[in-house]
């Protein structure tokens, strides 16, 4: 069914209260079919009931339903690469609770239907997320980790009337329900509903938890970290530990955390990560998934973009898209066809972690993160098995974190020059919008840390005219920096305005003001003097001592002095040069 406009949608759904065979798609004006992108919701119910764009991953219930064997499977991937909905859908596949017969109807998983039989709302299932437990101390965290589980039990609000569960039990219950319990409570939580799920179904339970390590993320970002692990040490392992009550459990997260730290003694674990080959094509979007969205988008013509900017990552032997991604380029080319790729993730992850490597100590990190910028790969040990509290303990753990929360993927072996020793992996970065996130980190870094720095002897130089202390000190800096992306105009031009920004001085610069103008001016208005650069990119070393001479010839053709002559006592042009992390500047006399 197609709906030609926004009215005959709002009247439609008015009238039809489920709707999960309905198309929610209509034709623009320009006659591109538009489809509706679930952008932001990870609920699967909502997507299938309202009729949203829904990529099948049905496929994951029947992996997982294969390793019978297995009764704790931890799955790690990055965020924003589809973990919550995933878990989601397996909610609402297995949970007693439900009739999920439509919601599956026409996906992959509908087509097994001894599958659907048997498993197919035939069991207790909780799931719980524990995304939001966060806080900037222990006690506003534990706050809402009660919270959470307090939400939960509400969900379960009918095992108060069952006859199966006794009063002692029902008495813990209320008391979680009503924010009284106690910290033992709260870390028991999770075994205890299981037990009472199953007392009154008379079934074992399905435990879906996502998010597991957010509130360890967390806790160790704000230094309370013992603390909630020795809560969640033990929630965990009272839930999976030979919990006779359980049939089996899922639980997703960004990093596998240490077995010994969070997981102790669980038996019948498997771990399922970035680096195997099992489930990685229900986590990020194919690219057979991302030439089928496009097609129904009527957009295959955005094909290459979207494979510059979101694609890039590999995941064992699976090549994949970053999904939130994906979506948010194609709700934004249905809007405007015009729209240019963005940077969706960097506001979804915290790029602190880059930012911690840039102040790592040692140039061992900046040469490699160099090698990265410029398109290239390092060799790298990885460590997937890690605990928060020494994620920052070595420079082979910070890589592992890269790589691990998808700022960082394998290089594909044609792409690898050289020998990998055993145990190795060869690591760049997946993509274009990767990519500018690291380089826009790396800007601001510079500009911070360039204030520490004692720039004295170039400022006296830049008010003096001496071209050739300037140069020196400049190129000082210079190879302090972490250069990038083939070190293109724009980075040296960032270069050049953070040497003198925060230091007292006005600084504008030509993007700021169009064309016409010098590449940076600073203004020194006490003193009534004003420093004026126009800066060159040289593509040999040879070529530097010409490119200065260009643009001096510049400053004088267009005359970028000459507004300042009536207020300023002084004027100082520079031409500058760079080539790689070396710098050439000369003066333009004074008149």
């Amino acid at each position: 069914m197609m709906i030609k406009n926004q009215m005959d949608f709002h009247l439609l759904v008015k009238g039809i209260p489920s709707c999960y065979d309905i198309d929610i798609s209509w034709e623009r004006s320009d006659g591109m079919a538009r489809l509706s992108i679930p952008v932001g919701i990870s609920d699967f119910e909502k997507i299938r009931k309202n009729g949203y764009y829904y990529v099948d991953k049905s496929g994951l219930i029947a992996e997982l339903l294969e390793e019978k064997s297995t009764e704790v499977t931890l799955i790690t991937r990055p965020r924003r690469f589809g973990k919550t909905l995933g878990m989601s859908m397996l909610a609402n596949f297995f949970d007693i609770r439900k009739e999920s017969t439509e919601l599956f109807k026409g996906l992959e998983i509908a087509e097994q239907r001894d599958v659907c039989s048997e498993w197919m709302n035939q069991f207790p299932t909780l799931f719980v997320t524990f995304k939001d437990v966060d806080g900037l101390d222990f006690s506003s965290a534990y706050g809402m980790l009660s919270s959470t589980i307090t939400e939960l039990y509400k969900e379960h609000l009918y095992l108060m009337e069952s006859s199966r569960i006794s009063p002692y039990d029902k008495e813990i219950m209320q008391r979680i329900i009503t924010e009284e319990a106690t910290v033992t409570d709260i870390k028991k939580s999770l075994s205890l509903l299981i037990k009472l799920m199953q007392q009154h179904y008379q079934k074992n339970v399905i435990l879906l938890i996502d998010e597991y390590d957010v509130p360890i993320a967390k806790a160790s970002s704000h230094q309370y970290y013992p603390q909630m692990l020795e809560i969640l040490k033990v929630m965990m392992s009272t839930a999976l530990k030979d919990n006779p009550g359980l049939c089996f459990a899922v639980v997703t997260g960004c990093l596998q955390i240490a077995k010994e730290s969070i997981f102790t003694g669980t038996n019948n674990f498997v771990s399922d990560t970035i680096s195997d080959s099992n489930l990685n094509e229900y986590f990020g979007f194919t690219q057979k998934d991302v030439d089928k969205i496009l097609s129904e988008a009527d957009v295959e013509e955005f094909g290459d973009e979207m494979k510059k900017w979101y694609d890039g990552y590999h995941f064992g032997e699976v090549d994949v898209y970053c999904p939130w991604d994906v979506m948010n380029y194609i709700r934004d080319i249905q809007r405007n066809p015009k729209a240019r790729p963005a940077s969706y993730w960097k506001n979804t992850s915290d790029n602190e972690i880059i930012r911690s490597f840039i102040d790592y100590a040692g140039s061992n990190i900046t040469k490699k993160m160099e090698a990265l910028l410029s398109g290239g790969y390092i060799i790298q040990r990885i460590d997937e098995n890690l605990t928060y509290d020494y994620l920052h303990s070595s420079e082979e753990n910070l890589w592992s974190i890269l790589y691990l929360t998808g700022y960082l993927t394998q290089a594909r072996e044609n792409e690898i020059t050289d020998p990998l020793p055993d145990n190795m992996s060869a690591l760049k970065i997946p993509n274009a919008e990767i990519r500018e996130i690291f380089e826009t980190t790396v800007v601001k870094w510079f500009s911070e840390s360039v204030k520490t720095w004692n720039r004295k002897a170039l400022f006296d130089a830049a008010w003096s005219g001496q071209s050739e202390i300037l140069t020196q000190e400049m190129s000082k800096l210079l190879r302090k920096t972490i250069s990038y992306h083939d070190y293109r105009e724009d980075f040296y031009h960032a270069f050049l305005a953070g040497i003198f920004t925060g230091a007292g001085y006005v600084v504008e610069s030509n993007k700021e003001h169009g064309e016409g103008r010098s590449d940076i001016v600073v203004y020194d208005s006490v003193n009534g003097q004003v420093a004026i650069f126009e800066a060159k990119y040289s593509r040999t070393l040879s070529a530097m001592e010409g490119d200065c001479e260009a643009a001096l010839r510049q400053i004088d053709r267009r005359m970028y002095a000459k507004e300042y002559e009536d207020e300023y006592d002084h004027i100082y042009c520079y031409g500058v040069a760079f080539y790689k992390k070396r710098c050439l500047v000369k003066q333009k006399k004074e008149n």
